[in-house]
């Protein structure tokens, strides 16, 4: 691009950033080399990726440059070791303005760039009907057969339970949809709802190894359509009903028990204690909940920043775990069991980024570029959440009292047997 010079911005990166495990390489050839060995190679392409910076300053700018392909990493894991062990020293505001002089120096003269096409800047109220449907298809619509690459047919896209057991996707997967079952005590008969069914993969275990009726409810069009051909193809259509609907709009509906896996965290805090009422609402007395869901750890922390929210969860807000319990206590139900399975999630993400990264060619083909870049930086950056502690995941088994409860009494447990509390 005219005009476009890399020596000022090198000179002032090598200053605002004396120890620097890594190297930047930049489109003319020229380098700031790292100060340790070792370190992940940042290739920047184009002016067009400092444009980038410049246009949406921080991690916005910097994510926009990495999804375009304007900037590349030789090594996505070592980059990722990187972000959590790095400690750069502080810039103060006299040193950001060099910085911003030099990198425009580098851009030269050009048009800004365009946004990737991959970033969805959603309008409106956060967390109405209309606009949780459109975050959720911008994330699960991407292609069926794109998250089978990763999933496996069991196509199921929630945390594996490894530590019960399991040595392999497939095992642990199952492991997670018994526990869930058996946490319910579903009974053959019974008619359940299952929350956010993703592709139908606990449904047709309820109703296949349980022998119950399930009606599971996304807001992925693309989800609902696998759903229904899987469930058709085994043979329960009978008994699994599979519906394009918000929870919200279940209207004066009954079940006896109810699972909701890997849905919470797209609620949000303006309306989890809605939720936890309509899923009350749902139940009849007695009735059981299963709530699987992502937490954040800490309170006063961020939440997911720009780029989480334009490229991968939309309005995606994993509350604390007991803001989750207190909505549920609001709507009348009685915690009875909290289960915590971080480790577990953290080694079904490495599963599910090494099956990606063995299918590249073709996940390429069926999603484009800019999301396998999204896609391959996402798996790694959940899992350091994880593993730093940043992020849980819990399932909490709730219950609504029995209408026969008497002074004394705790409600029904999940074989249906009452126990009398003790003085």
């Amino acid at each position: 691009m005219p005009f476009a010079v890399t020596a000022p911005l090198r000179r002032e990166v090598e200053r605002a950033f004396p120890d620097r495990p890594f190297t930047i390489r930049f489109w003319d050839g020229t380098e700031v080399p790292s100060t340790a060995p070792g370190g992940p190679v940042f290739t920047v392409r184009s002016p067009a990726a400092v444009a980038h910076a410049l246009r949406a300053p921080g991690q916005l700018g910097i994510g926009r440059a990495y999804v375009t392909g304007d900037v590349a990493v030789d090594d996505i894991d070592l980059a990722m070791r990187l972000l959590q062990t790095w400690k750069p020293a502080a810039v103060d505001g006299r040193t950001q303005a060099r910085l911003m002089v030099a990198a425009a120096r580098a851009v030269g003269v050009t048009r800004p760039p365009r946004k990737p096409v991959a970033e969805l800047i959603l309008s409106g109220k956060r967390h109405t009907r209309e606009r949780d449907a459109e975050a959720v298809r911008h994330h699960y619509d991407v292609s069926n057969d794109f998250f089978r690459l990763f999933l496996g047919d069991a196509m199921t896209y929630s945390c594996a339970i490894f530590s019960r057991g399991a040595s392999t996707l497939e095992e642990a997967q199952e492991t997670k949809l018994d526990l869930v079952a058996s946490k319910l005590g579903l009974r053959e008969g019974e008619r359940v709802l299952d929350v956010g069914c993703g592709w139908g993969s606990f449904a047709l275990h309820a109703a296949e190894r349980y022998g119950v009726e399930v009606v599971g409810i996304t807001l992925s069009p693309s989800q609902a359509a696998l759903a229904r051909e899987r469930v058709a193809a085994a043979g329960l259509s009978d008994r699994v009903e599979i519906r394009l609907q918000d929870y919200r709009e279940l209207g004066g509906e009954q079940f006896d028990a109810i699972s909701s896996i890997g849905m919470v965290e797209h609620v949000g805090e303006t309306q989890i204690d809605e939720y936890a009422r309509v899923l009350a609402a749902a139940l009849k007395p007695g009735g059981r909940l299963l709530n699987h869901g992502i937490t954040r750890q800490r309170h006063g922390e961020p939440e997911a920043g720009p780029f989480s929210d334009r490229y991968v969860f939309p309005d995606g807000e994993p509350l604390q775990l007991s803001r989750v319990l207190l909505a549920l206590e609001r709507a009348g139900f009685v915690t009875q069991h909290v289960d915590g399975f971080a480790n577990d999630y953290a080694e079904t993400l490495k599963h599910w980024y090494e099956r990606l990264d063995a299918n590249l060619p073709e996940a390429t083909r069926l999603a484009g570029e800019e999301r396998i870049r999204v896609w391959r930086l996402y798996l790694r950056a959940a899992r350091n959440g994880f593993r730093t502690g940043f992020t849980g995941i819990y399932q909490v088994r709730a219950q609504l009292p029995a209408e026969d409860v008497l002074p004394g009494q705790t409600p029904a447990g999940a074989d249906g047997r009452r126990e009398t509390a003790q003085a």
